[in-house]
């Protein structure tokens, strides 16, 4: 798919790496509407990269039928959906006030693996109304997973079960997709500099770097954006989930 012809959806496009990946897509030629919750940073990023907004509850169906049709409505069609809207929680099996609590691990799970897929669904269906480009394609869907999903640490239960999810999500919707002419793949990042990771200080974020082999650092969210619309360009990449993480393994 080239990147100048792309109309895309990006959720979680107000901050981190799906302001990157918007940035990086309207750079390239693309037409862009971000999706996110909050409403005032969503209109903010937009404005600043020249891209449509649309607030959108991932969970809710109402809400993305309604933002995928906006969209379409404002870019003339609908080509590829990044999906990188997602909440990280901290919270251990069982801890000093007890177990786990149901409520998050269910907020945790309903915003990043169902969100992910609610979206999905709906930007296929969208999709698959488009008619084919020479390779047969109709559209591309980008999920977010994590090296989480495989390497979850203490603490991650809730995020590391959402994002394996994700991440089991590529294989079998790519095959239910193929006939439509969709591709899906996952992005899996390890530790990128978000403004969450920001907020953490010098000190913490370069013991976290620690970790990471090469190159010594944290991950810059334009790397992720480079990778994203590679996913986008290459036809022959489809039903897997790409690491990017500097060869970390998290301990």
């Amino acid at each position: 798919m080239k990147l100048a012809e792309a109309a895309a959806i990006v959720t979680g496009g107000a901050s981190g790496l799906g302001r990157a990946t918007a940035e990086a897509l309207k750079a390239a030629g693309a037409q862009v509407t971000i999706f996110d919750l909050d409403a005032a940073r969503g209109a903010e990023a937009a404005g600043q990269i020249g891209a449509g907004f649309v607030p959108v509850d991932v969970t809710d169906a109402g809400s993305v039928t309604g933002g995928i049709a906006a969209a379409r409505a404002s870019m003339g069609g609908l080509t590829a959906l990044v999906n990188c809207a997602g909440i990280a929680t901290g919270e251990k099996t069982v801890g000093r006030e007890g177990p786990h609590g149901l409520e998050s691990f269910a907020r945790t799970v309903s915003i990043n693996l169902t969100g992910s897929f609610n979206c999905l669904r709906l930007a296929a269906a969208a999709m698959a109304e488009n008619a084919p480009n020479a390779d047969g394609e109709r559209g591309v869907v980008i999920n977010t997973a994590s090296v989480a999903a495989f390497e979850g640490q203490k603490g991650q239960t809730a995020y590391a079960a959402s994002k394996a999810g994700v991440a089991g999500l590529s294989l079998p919707a790519a095959r239910d997709l193929a006939g439509h002419g969709i591709r899906v793949n996952a992005i899996a990042p390890g530790l990128f500099l978000t403004p969450m990771l920001e907020g953490l200080g010098e000190e913490i974020v370069a013991g976290l770097a620690a970790d990471v082999q090469f190159p010594k650092r944290l991950g810059r969210p334009e790397e992720f954006a480079a990778l994203a619309l590679h996913l986008i360009e290459n036809p022959y990449i489809n039903g897997t989930t790409v690491r990017i993480d500097g060869a970390l393994r998290m301990p």
